[in-house]
């Protein structure tokens, strides 16, 4: 119970969005902002509202790059991999039960 404890707290992997980004983002480490529209299939809106979560707890880093137009960069942490990770870890051993 206290693994299903951990896993119901981790407030910025809590909702499927911000899951389905930091899953994008781990075999990839970064993409543009436009890539993530395209597969998690949301608003920009909405993206760039659980982007901010994702970045103030840690997750990802967002910035511009400028190249033949200003475009938005989106980075796991190093911290956010492993926190994804130990989260999906966590989430086997409990189906697996």
């Amino acid at each position: 119970m206290e693994e299903l404890k951990k896993l119901v707290k981790n407030h910025a992997l809590g909702n499927p969005v911000r899951l389905g980004v930091m899953v994008f983002l781990i075999p990839r480490r970064k993409a543009l902002f436009k890539d993530l529209l395209k597969v998690l299939e949301v608003t920009p809106g909405n993206l760039d509202f659980h982007l901010k979560i994702l970045e103030k707890e840690g997750y990802v880093k967002i910035y511009k790059v400028f190249a033949d137009r200003p475009r938005t960069i989106v980075e796991a942490t190093d911290e956010g991999v492993a926190k994804t990770k130990e989260f999906l870890r966590t989430l086997m051993v409990l189906v697996s039960k």
